[in-house]
């Protein structure tokens, strides 16, 4: 009686974030289970002041998941009744972090949902990424690029994402992209690589 009267208490905590003021709107706009997870905590989170708290916190979660067999064991056992993982979700979490954190273990654990955390902690992360004008981009070389050559990059990374936005730029060695680059910024690919080149030269001679 008691965890079902949490259940539901959470559940309306949780979804009362879904309609809100444009202010606390998730900056993006994301679909699927998970995002709809994500989008509501986002929601909670920035009524309550604490997205980035809220950040860390689930990032800890995919952390703990990842690098504890019990923890994510327990996450994704479907034998544990939904009832026994909202008891002791409660004595995991409560206490040790925020209340928007803890209402959403206890609804993902209440809609056995609770091997889904850590990709909501991911779509979240997406979420957060956006407010802050983060735009992730990937280069890949031949070899690994000067200090010099990275600025450069980072400089013309700019340029194409705009001054409003921040570029996290990661960088990857390939050798057999044999020289050039090839750059992944968000979901856009471009193949600059003297490897495609020749790929594309054996295509029209064949």
């Amino acid at each position: 009686m008691f965890t079902s009267s949490l259940r539901n208490a959470s559940r309306r905590v949780l979804a009362r974030t879904m309609s809100t003021d444009a202010a606390h709107r998730p900056p993006i706009s994301l679909y699927g289970l998970q995002a709809r997870y994500a989008n509501a905590t986002f929601t909670a989170a920035s009524k309550g002041n604490m997205l980035e708290t809220v950040e860390n916190e689930l990032a800890g979660v995919k952390l703990a998941a990842a690098n504890s067999p019990a923890f994510k064991s327990f996450l994704e056992n479907p034998l544990i009744s939904r009832d026994k993982k909202e008891k002791r979700v409660k004595e995991m979490f409560e206490g040790k972090v925020s209340i928007v954190t803890l209402n959403l273990m206890m609804v993902l654990a209440g809609n056995a949902r609770l091997a889904d955390a850590p990709k909501i902690s991911d779509t979240y992360s997406q979420l957060m990424k956006a407010k802050r004008g983060e735009v992730e981009a990937t280069i890949i070389s031949a070899d690994p690029l000067t200090k010099a050559q990275q600025t450069a990059v980072e400089a013309a990374m700019k340029v194409q994402v705009g001054k409003d936005k921040k570029v996290i730029l990661s960088t990857e060695v390939d050798p057999s992209i044999l020289g050039g680059l090839q750059v992944q910024i968000g979901d856009q690919f471009l193949d600059l690589s003297v490897g495609n080149k020749i790929d594309a030269i054996s295509r029209t001679a064949t």
